[in-house]
């Protein structure tokens, strides 16, 4: 699709298919975020944990799933973000970003959000309502 308008009930937006997670990706989220759990840079405590090693931080995910409409920002902004936490990120995951268009309403989109990891299994998926100028 050329334009936002040209969007069909049903459509995806192009989806986007990120590098393998790396130590380093979580390294310097924690350093941004200020979210030095070491469950998600240090393996031993990872484990210590319960967990099969470093998880990636929830809201590295959520904040990669805006990516999906940096191409839009030109004409318009996500004006609502709501997600649910649905499964855990490790370190070589792919994750694939994908939005498909549920409802329009005005200047409104309503899109469903899904960040799915190589096996096709759900990190977080939720909704972005995202607002035309």
């Amino acid at each position: 699709m050329t334009t936002l308008t040209e969007l069909h009930i049903g459509d995806s937006l192009h989806s986007i298919e990120l590098e393998p997670v790396t130590r380093l990706d979580l390294i310097k989220y924690a350093g941004a975020s200020g979210d030095f759990n070491p469950i998600h840079t240090i393996d031993e405590e990872a484990k210590n944990a319960g967990l099969p090693g470093i998880i990636a931080h929830g809201m590295w995910t959520m904040g990669n799933l805006a990516k999906i409409f940096s191409n839009l920002y030109e004409i318009g902004f996500i004006e609502e973000y709501k997600i649910r936490f649905k499964g855990m990120v490790f370190l070589n995951d792919v994750i694939t970003l994908q939005a498909d268009l549920k409802e329009k309403n005005g200047d409104r989109y309503f899109f469903n959000v899904a960040a799915t990891n190589q096996s096709g299994k759900e990190a977080i998926s939720g909704e972005v309502i995202f607002k035309a100028y």
